[in-house]
């Protein structure tokens, strides 16, 4: 796991819906200490718009010094490791 303690992490949360693995992944990066670095996608626009610029499928999506960890399922395995 990276020493840096601070991750970036994007998440949608629209009015009718807020994602539960968003939700779940800044709750793993809180409980490991992590500052955080969040970015609300409010719109199903912003949220692809997003996953075209990163070229990935879904949110939320966290980076961790830099690297694109992935989904909230790899950044458990991140984590664990």
């Amino acid at each position: 796991m990276a020493d840096d303690n601070t991750a970036t992490l994007y998440r949608m949360v629209l009015p009718e819906e807020t994602c539960p693995f968003g939700v779940r992944a800044k709750q793993m990066l809180e409980d490991k200490g992590f500052a955080i670095d969040e970015h609300i996608l409010r719109s199903r626009d912003e949220v692809e718009a997003f996953e075209q610029k990163e070229g990935v499928e879904t949110t939320p999506q966290i980076f961790i010094g830099g690297k694109r960890i992935g989904g909230s399922d790899d950044l458990e395995r991140y984590l664990a490791a």
